[in-house]
């Protein structure tokens, strides 16, 4: 996103004046220009508002708010926006976002990780219109969540309520020629994706939980440690499907200056798991958050989790998985009236499904079909199951951050996949750091 203006900022950092608190309103409508392997190219506008007031709490903002319509080239639509802020309500932490994600051809890899085949030749809609790791999948989504302090200490406590209307089915393309089979068609014809779930569906969730935060800047971290554990679930009051469900989750973030505001390591360690009942198969993939960092964060996979892998490549009940960094400032300037960043972070990403998703149905279903998928030389059978334990899931890069104020991030990330059956690079250019 504004390539231009990072390329500019990139010439011009021989200033070396001190960072000045900023104040009052900070912000500009920007295209929104980017790229994901995943998703492909990204246009469309966004704004990103900050209110610093006197200054007396930069770089800490008092409020902001973040809006963007865009498209991404390979069908998917966003209308987003956003506002978080400490200071709204005294003592209190308020922070909510409604959007709309539409994608026609969303990516569907299947269950459980290493027991569902990749294929890298039929990841595309191919010349004979087939589209057999693509359904579509409509989001709209509200989000809330309070966050509060116990007294002086840096423990606190959040609480939030999430509503969901998910709208799942067969990709639309006019690439797609009618009646090609797809996974998520073999899911539904076999009962791996029961019928009651294969339209999507509503729900209410709501999430509780404690939090403890001693960093020295929450979205350009040098030091300090951040704990967030909560609970997640819905009961299924809405669609009435049977999907009543509790989550537990845990993030863990710590991070050691090894040079005095230069260079910083940070690693993320994280859990999400279904304790009881059953989750929705559209919910899966789903990562919770507290404090959003990206506008809509998925997994595991791609460029939330463990980057190089593909987009929602591993699908299950539950998941751990860890984040490596090394962030370097290697520039720090001034730049019309801004304070500018220049870092880079080599990085290594690591999880993997710890609980699988209805593997039972996914093994008997195997049973159930039989030959070539059409066009292809590849087992139907071979698609749906693959008898394959599940194992780690790894990716390494690294990135390059201009970031405008320790607030609005601008990153451009390069990820290799460590295994052939994840994916194989993963390209983003997008905002803020993933943890």
């Amino acid at each position: 996103m504004i390539l231009a203006a990072a390329l500019i900022a990139g010439c011009v950092f021989s200033s070396h004046a001190q960072e000045v608190a900023k104040t009052g309103l900070n912000f500009g409508p920007l295209p929104a220009v980017g790229y994901s392997s995943d998703l492909g190219w990204h246009y469309g506008a966004l704004t990103d508002i900050y209110w610093y007031g006197d200054g007396s709490t930069y770089p800490e903002y008092m409020w902001k708010a973040n809006v963007e319509v865009s498209r991404y080239s390979k069908g998917n639509t966003v209308l987003h926006s956003f506002f978080d802020s400490k200071y709204l309500i005294p003592g209190l932490r308020v922070s909510a976002a409604v959007s709309y994600f539409g994608n026609n051809t969303y990516s569907f890899y299947g269950f459980n990780g290493a027991s569902s085949k990749y294929v890298p030749e039929i990841d595309m809609i191919t010349d004979d219109g087939l589209g057999f790791y693509l359904m579509k999948r409509d989001i709209f989504r509200i989000m809330t969540c309070l966050q509060g302090n116990f007294g002086e200490s840096k423990w606190g406590w959040a609480g939030g309520i999430t509503y969901w209307n998910m709208k799942t089915g067969h990709a639309r393309n006019k690439g797609l020629t009618d009646g090609t089979t797809s996974l998520y068609d073999l899911y539904v014809d076999n009962g791996v994706i029961p019928a009651a779930e294969k339209d999507g569906g509503q729900h209410l969730e709501f999430k509780a939980g404690v939090v403890y935060d001693s960093r020295d800047h929450e979205n350009n971290p040098t030091r300090g440690a951040n704990l967030e554990v909560y609970a997640f679930g819905s009961p299924d009051i809405i669609s009435k499907h049977d999907n009543n469900y509790l989550k537990i989750a845990a993030h863990w973030k710590q991070f050691f200056p090894i040079v005095q505001d230069r260079l910083t390591f940070g690693y993320h360690l994280a859990y999400q798991g279904l304790v009881a009942g059953k989750a929705p198969y559209y919910l899966l993939q789903s990562i919770q958050s507290l404090n959003m960092k990206q506008i809509n964060t998925e997994g595991l996979g791609s460029t939330c989790t463990v980057r190089g892998t593909t987009s929602n490549r591993l699908m299950g009940n539950s998941y751990a998985w860890s984040n490596f960094e090394l962030r370097w400032s290697f520039a720090k300037f001034r730049w019309i009236n801004q304070n500018w960043t220049l870092a880079t972070n080599p990085f290594f990403d690591a999880g993997m499904i710890v609980k699988p998703y209805d593997i039972d149905e996914q093994i008997a279903a195997q049973s159930n079909v039989s030959g070539k998928l059409p066009g292809t030389d590849y087992d139907l059978k071979d698609l749906l199951y693959t008898g394959n334990a599940e194992r780690l899931h790894m990716g390494a890069g690294i990135g390059l951050h201009v970031i405008m104020n320790q607030n609005f991030n601008i990153n451009f990330e390069f990820a290799k996949c460590l295994d052939p059956n994840d994916g194989n690079i993963g390209i983003n250019i997008g905002l803020n750091y993933i943890f």
